[in-house]
């Protein structure tokens, strides 16, 4: 029997769409943890935007360290730009599902996940082997 060889990989290239897969990937998963400590504990629903918030800033984080890493140079550019295109697709989603508009939150997401988004993407810079 022959065994494959030559496996292909899939691998993104662009530092911006890797590290917005990645902000996505780490927000489901946030996502999913803190609707199972809603629901197994009793923590209260007030809390939640508190939560979602520190949610969004360690995907935003994930996404600017993988866009550093990937890119290689200039991490607080690549990863700012990932934080502020993450808060673009968060906007836009909640305008589209739940017709929200622009609100104080709107710009504490922003305040949040920009400076996230670059700070993660300096030490992802720094960290490339």
């Amino acid at each position: 029997m022959n065994s494959i060889k030559n496996v292909s990989k899939v691998s993104v290239s662009s530092p911006m769409l890797g590290g917005a897969l990645t902000a996505c990937i780490w927000l489901a998963v946030g996502a999913l943890l803190l609707s199972l400590i809603l629901k197994l504990s009793s923590m209260q629903e007030t809390l939640l935007p508190m939560y979602a918030m520190t949610v969004h800033g360690c995907a935003s984080f994930a996404g600017g360290f993988s866009s550093g890493r990937r890119s290689g140079r200039k991490g607080w550019y690549f990863g700012g730009s990932l934080g502020l295109l993450y808060a673009l697709i968060i906007i836009l989603i909640g305008f589209l599902s739940v017709n929200a508009g622009f609100s104080s939150h709107t710009w504490n997401l922003l305040a949040i996940v920009v400076p996230a988004g670059a700070i993660g993407g300096m030490i992802g810079v720094n960290l490339r082997k």
